[in-house]
């Protein structure tokens, strides 16, 4: 059977002072957020996903957005070199977690950036956006280290959003979904499903046809509903207004390694 785990971090207390881009700055209460991070995690559980925490980081606002600094794939975590140099600290945490599942390790280094949040993968391809956090040189490493894959590593720059994964998600049948005002070219993909909300754009596939999503979107919520698809919707409001998603919060390990 698959081995489900998820890697999370919990907040920072500082995780008012995170970095913003493409938003205006508005108060995060980080009380709140905890209790939203903590119902977070228990929708994984409930979905039968097996929870690590990635040893906290109190000194780095953004560290709840664990995601952004590793990409998994197979039995090989790529490490990643955050674009915010602020964030770059985050990473030691997150070696030592995907060291301690059983994945070999490889690195991104300088002059290369990469932020998980900008790797979509879905059906052998890889896209990765290129963009404020995320370099050709970043990409080129990371094509580099997923080449004995087979994987097909697709460049999508991004002008609208912080992260590719900010403006678009797959479903479990391979159709990428996205908000068209904060997509550059969804001619990128095919097939492409246009959703009403901002949020909407952003799911996990927790297994089966469950999608964990946010309460920030639902009428994009009705639309996949009709598709077919279970909704398991989570409040992180106050992620979202640090451009937060429900994809940022964890680094989901489908296939984890097992020793012996």
């Amino acid at each position: 059977m698959e081995v489900l785990k998820a890697l999370v971090r919990r907040p920072s207390p500082r995780l008012a002072e995170g970095l913003i881009t493409h938003v205006a700055r508005q108060p995060v209460d980080p009380e709140l957020a905890l209790r939203q991070w903590e119902g977070y995690v228990q929708a994984l559980a409930d979905s039968d996903w097996s929870i690590t925490e990635v040893a906290a980081a109190p000194d780095c606002p953004d560290s709840a957005f664990v995601e952004d600094t590793v990409v998994t794939y197979g039995d090989l975590a790529v490490i990643t070199r955050p674009g915010a140099l602020e964030r770059q600290p985050e990473t030691s945490g997150t070696e030592q977690a995907v060291c301690d599942a059983g994945y070999r390790v490889a690195r991104i280094v300088a002059p290369g950036t990469l932020d998980g949040g900008d790797v979509l993968k879905f059906g052998g391809a890889v896209y990765v956006g290129r963009g404020g956090r995320t370099n050709e040189q970043g990409i080129a490493q990371l094509a580099a280290h997923l080449a004995e894959f087979g994987a097909r590593v697709v460049t999508v720059p991004l002008t609208k959003v912080l992260h590719l994964k900010s403006a678009v998600t797959a479903l479990p049948d391979g159709t990428v979904i996205g908000y068209p005002p904060l997509v550059d070219d969804a001619d990128t993909f095919e097939p492409f499903l246009a959703v009403p909300e901002e949020h909407g754009a952003h799911v996990v596939l927790l297994g089966g046809n469950r999608l964990l999503m946010s309460t920030s979107a639902p009428a994009t919520a009705r639309l996949l509903r009709e598709r077919g698809y279970e909704t398991v919707a989570v409040d992180i409001s106050e992620f979202e207004k640090l451009e937060g998603c429900v994809t940022c919060l964890s680094v989901r390990m489908r296939g984890v390694p097992v020793s012996g």
